[in-house]
C-alpha cells in the first residue's frame, strides 16, 4: 500500500477503455459514499409514484377511505419522494461534485474517491517531534491516513524561525513549515514556494517564504493557530500541525562535565557529551489539543529527529509524559538513522532509548524502528551510521529494516519509514530482524 491504495487495487491509466458496467462496478465499491445516496434517490422516485397513486385513486373516485382530504394525501407524499431526490442529489454532488471538475477519467475518478475514503477511515496516529526527521516521516503517512496530529516543538532559536520569534513574538515557524508541506497534498508551485528561502536582500536573506507567510498570517489573524489553520487550507494539507504548548520555551542542556549550555541552537555546536536537558520555564501548560490527540490516538510516534533539541522539548512540557502514560495505544520510537555530532555523537540504538527512558519513563516505547543498513554515510559528513545494537532493552520490541533515503544517507526513506511503521501497528509478521530484546 505504498502508493496510498488498498492492497491489490488496481492502477489503471486515466485513458483505459473499460466497458459501461465495470465503471459501474467501480464506482458501487464500499467506502465511496455513493450507494447510499443512489438508494435515497431510488426510494424518493417511489414515494413520488406512490404520491402520484393517491392522486390517481382521487380523482377516479375511488370508494376507499381517505386519511387526508384527496387534495392533499398525494401531495404530500409526492413532495415528500421529490425531497428524498433532492436530498440524494445534494449528497452526490457532496461525494462527486468536487472532484468531477478534476477528473477526465470515471476510472481515476472513482480510485480517487476509494482513495481518499480509505484515508479518512485510517487509524489516528500521533507523531510527536520536530525537524526533517519528522517532515520526512509525515510525508510517508499521509499515503496510509488522514488523521494525523503532528505534535512539534517550539524550542527552536536559531535561524529564520529564532530571528523570527525575537523579533516578532511569533512561535517558531520553521518546524511547523516543513510538516505543512510535508502533509500538503498540493505538491506543485504552492508547497515549492513555502519551502524558497531567500540567498539575497537587506533583512530578507536566510528567511524562507513559508516562515514569512506564517509570521504575517499570525498578524493578520491574531493568532498562531489561526495562522496554522489557514495555511493548512492554502496548502491543502489532510491532518493537523499543533505545538507541544502555546508558551515559548527555550532549552538548557547540562553536559557531563557539569557545563550548563542555554538555547537550542547552541546545544549541538557545544562539543560536548549531554547528560541532560530541561526547558525553561518549566511549568508552562501543554496545548489541551495535543493532550487530547494523544488520549484518541491508535498509535503513538516519537521521533524520528534530534533526540535532545527535537523530541524531548516536546516530552518534557509538563503534562504531555504523563498523557504518554495514561494512553493505551501502542507507542513506537523511531530511532534516528545517523547519528549527531554535539548531540548523539557515537550513539547506538539502545544508547538512543536508554536516553528517551532516563528523561521520561521506562515504558515509553513498546516497540523501536532501527535502521538495519548500516552503510555509512561518507567521509563528507560529519555522521556515522546508529547501529541497531548496544545492549539489551527489556520489554521493548526491536525491528530493523533498510530504511535510509538512497539520495540522502542521513534521513529515512519516507516511504519505507511508514511502511514498516503500518506494518508494526498492524501486528504484521516482518521479514527483516526482529527480537524482544537486542543484545550484541
Amino acid at each position: 500500500m505504498a502508493n496510498g491504495l488498498p492492497s491489490g487495487q488496481g492502477q489503471d491509466s486515466p485513458a483505459t477503455d473499460v466497458s459501461g458496467w465495470v465503471l459501474f462496478i467501480r464506482l458501487m465499491r464500499i467506502g465511496l459514499g455513493i450507494k447510499r445516496w443512489l438508494l435515497i434517490a431510488g426510494l424518493g422516485i417511489g414515494v413520488c409514484a406512490i404520491g402520484l397513486a393517491f392522486v390517481a385513486k382521487n380523482l377516479l373516485s375511488l370508494n376507499t377511505p381517505d386519511l387526508l382530504p384527496w387534495h392533499l394525501e398525494g401531495v404530500i407524499v409526492f413532495a415528500a419522494g421529490i425531497g428524498l431526490i433532492l436530498l440524494a442529489i445534494y449528497g452526490l454532488y457532496n461525494s462527486l461534485g468536487p472532484l468531477l471538475l478534476r477528473y477526465k477519467s470515471i476510472n481515476e475518478l472513482a480510485r480517487t474517491i476509494y482513495t481518499r475514503r480509505s484515508l479518512e477511515r485510517g487509524p489516528l496516529i500521533v507523531a510527536i517531534g520536530g525537524g526533517t526527521g519528522l517532515s520526512v516521516l509525515l510525508g510517508g503517512l499521509k499515503a496510509y491516513t488522514d488523521n494525523i496530529t503532528a505534535i512539534v516543538t517550539v524550542a527552536d532559536d536559531g535561524g529564520s524561525s529564532g530571528r523570527l520569534r525575537r523579533e516578532l513574538g511569533v512561535m517558531p515557524p520553521g518546524d511547523f513549515r516543513n510538516c505543512l508541506v510535508a502533509l500538503s497534498y498540493d505538491e506543485g508551485l504552492v508547497a515549492e514556494l513555502f519551502q524558497y528561502r531567500f540567498d539575497q536582500g537587506d533583512g530578507l536573506e536566510g528567511h524562507s517564504f513559508g516562515n514569512l507567510f506564517i509570521a504575517a498570517m499570525t498578524g493578520v489573524t491574531g493568532s498562531f493557530e489561526q495562522a496554522l489553520l489557514e495555511s493548512s487550507k492554502v496548502l491543502a494539507v489532510h491532518g493537523r500541525i499543533i505545538p507541544a504548548t502555546w508558551s515559548h520555551i527555550d532549552l538548557t542542556a547540562r553536559l557531563s562535565d557539569g557545563t550548563q549550555i542555554y538555547g537550542e541552537s547552541n546545544i549541538a555546536g557545544s562539543g560536548g557529551s549531554i547528560d541532560e536537558v530541561h526547558i525553561e520555564p518549566p511549568d508552562i501548560q501543554a496545548n489541551p489539543e495535543a493532550i487530547a490527540a494523544i488520549a484518541e490516538a491508535d498509535l503513538i510516534l516519537v521521533g524520528p529527529g534530534s533526540l535532545y533539541t527535537s523530541i524531548m522539548p516536546n516530552l518534557l512540557v509538563p503534562g504531555v509524559m504523563e498523557a504518554l502514560q495514561a494512553s493505551s495505544a501502542q507507542t513506537i520510537y523511531l530511532c534516528n538513522v545517523a547519528t549527531e555530532e554535539g548531540e548523539t555523537g557515537g550513539f547506538t540504538m539502545a544508547d538512543h532509548v536508554r536516553a528517551l527512558q532516563r528523561h521520561t519513563f521506562p515504558t515509553i516505547a513498546d516497540s523501536v524502528i532501527a535502521n538495519g543498513n548500516l552503510s555509512e554515510p561518507g567521509a563528507q559528513f560529519n555522521s556515522r551510521a546508529v547501529p541497531p545494537s548496544g545492549g539489551e532493552l527489556p520489554n521493548v520490541r526491536v525491528i530493523t529494516a533498510d530504511l535510509i533515503d538512497p539520495k540522502h544517507p542521513l534521513r529515512h526513506d519516507a516511504e519505507r519509514l511508514a511502511r514498516v511503521v503500518i506494518d508494526v501497528y498492524h501486528g504484521k509478521q516482518l521479514i527483516e530482524n526482529e527480537s524482544a530484546a537486542v543484545a550484541r
